[in-house]
């Protein structure tokens, strides 16, 4: 049994001072007011989100793509064929080492728990490792080694394209036909039986160009009850192709051709219209947002302000994993917004501030797109909490949602961080994550392994 003392916290309720919290396996057991003296003291408590959408391994190409090569338009698409380069190097051992720091650096930044949209399958030159889930259970171990909550997402991906050309080079090492997909997520599905009781599995359709589109009705056969995510409408030359071979946009065919509903999270949509937008927002379904990513490879700006005005949902990741940054996602999707629109405060109502409508919409959005049961300060709910330390020169003298809108555009939000738990496991004390130490060395002996020409 913990017990946690908050002279501040954010509950469904709203702010709450001298809330006192019990947790017991895992679980947040009972929730209660008072002023004890045997409870872990912090200063605030807030509900620690879910990291709906991440790439692990791409955390180690961080800074490595930032050069102009031979094409004169440099873009998602070169990068991309830089990603696809490097693939052809990690090794298990590699990507286990990435991880690790990846998650670490996750829940310092004040995570609870992540979705990992999990297409690393398959050995160089796209070979069966021989034990299938392989790269999963280095995933899956990498999270337990650091303590992040997970939701895997193993991935289907088909094709290089909508025509059904063949996968090349790095692509390889995702590709899967329909019958070895159904083996691997049931092979990976009994990894998440062995796992912690807060790990969950999901399904991962990668994107309209890498699947056949009649595999989206086997793919909800062999994993009915989702979490189904998927990427969608992110780049300007993804909506030509869709349309041309499919006869409509991203969204609006899968709108049409799927049953679209809360059990899914639909990464980017960066580029969608407006009635594209307010349809989706009907749906339920939770659109997964990577502000920093989508910034680094020029996607686009997502319809923010109309999507969260027809009532859709909304929650946050780090993707490609160069920077992460709980706070600085969200104020970077704010300012989007302002950019945009040119304009101020663009998610705020009367009685809550920019920040709370955001990090409200990360919490609930999170654990609705991980099928988790976290996002709020409840009992029953997993313990997924950050604290933070409010005598310093960017919180002191501040309360309410001004605290939230301090941490999130302040730009030091991250130095403010005390303690974070995952499922009541203490991860992160004094700011830095318990086993920091081995895990960043162990990350510096694979980075000089595989160098810094890609």
């Amino acid at each position: 049994m913990q017990k946690i003392h908050a002279h501040l916290a954010l509950t469904p309720k709203g702010w709450v001072r001298d809330l006192c919290i019990e947790i017991k396996d895992s679980r947040i057991a009972q929730v209660s007011n008072g002023l004890p003296k045997d409870h872990y003291s912090v200063d605030l408590l807030l509900p620690a989100p879910v990291n709906l959408h991440s790439h692990a391994f791409q955390r180690a190409l961080a800074g490595l793509t930032e050069t102009r090569g031979p094409d004169p338009q440099d873009s998602f698409w070169t990068w991309r064929k830089l990603m696809f380069r490097f693939l052809d190097r990690l090794t298990p051992d590699q990507v286990q080492a990435i991880a690790e720091l990846v998650f670490m650096e996750m829940l310092e930044a004040g995570y609870g728990a992540v979705a990992e949209f999990h297409y690393l399958h398959h050995d160089i030159g796209g070979q069966r490792y021989s034990n299938l889930p392989e790269m999963a259970e280095r995933i899956t171990a990498a999270a337990q080694n650091t303590g992040l909550g997970l939701t895997l997402l193993p991935v289907l991906y088909m094709q290089g394209g909508c025509d059904g050309r063949a996968l090349k080079g790095g692509q390889k090492r995702f590709g899967c036909d329909l019958d070895l997909f159904a083996r691997l997520h049931d092979e990976s599905a009994q990894l998440m039986m062995e796992a912690p009781k807060d790990y969950a599995i999901g399904i991962a359709p990668h994107s309209l160009r890498a699947i056949k589109p009649e595999a989206l009705t086997r793919i909800l056969e062999i994993c009915p009850h989702g979490p189904i995510h998927m990427h969608l409408a992110e780049q300007l030359a993804e909506v030509d192709e869709i349309k041309a071979h499919l006869g409509a946009r991203p969204a609006e065919w899968l709108l049409n051709n799927a049953d679209v509903n809360s059990a899914w999270s639909l990464i980017h949509c960066t580029q969608m219209t407006e009635k594209e937008t307010r349809d989706l927002a009907s749906t339920n379904a939770v659109v997964g947002l990577c502000p920093i990513t989508e910034s680094s490879l020029g996607d686009g700006i997502f319809n923010g302000t109309d999507f969260h005005e027809a009532g859709g949902q909304f929650g946050i990741g780090s993707d490609s994993n160069i920077h992460i940054a709980l706070w600085e996602e969200l104020a970077t999707l704010e300012y989007s917004q302002r950019l945009r629109d040119r304009s101020r405060a663009t998610i705020a109502t009367q009685d809550r501030s920019t920040g709370r409508i955001l990090f409200e919409a990360a919490t609930q959005a999170g654990a609705q797109a991980a099928d988790r049961q976290s996002g709020c300060i409840s009992e029953g709910q997993f313990a997924d909490l950050i604290a933070i330390s409010t005598d310093n020169e960017f919180l002191c003298n501040r309360s309410g949602d001004k605290l939230l809108d301090s941490l999130i555009f302040s730009g030091r939000g991250r130095t403010c961080i005390s303690d974070v738990w995952s499922a009541g496991r203490h991860m992160v004390q004094d700011g830095l994550h318990i086993e920091r130490e081995r895990i960043a060395k162990q990350f510096v002996k694979v980075s000089k392994q595989l160098g810094q020409e890609i």
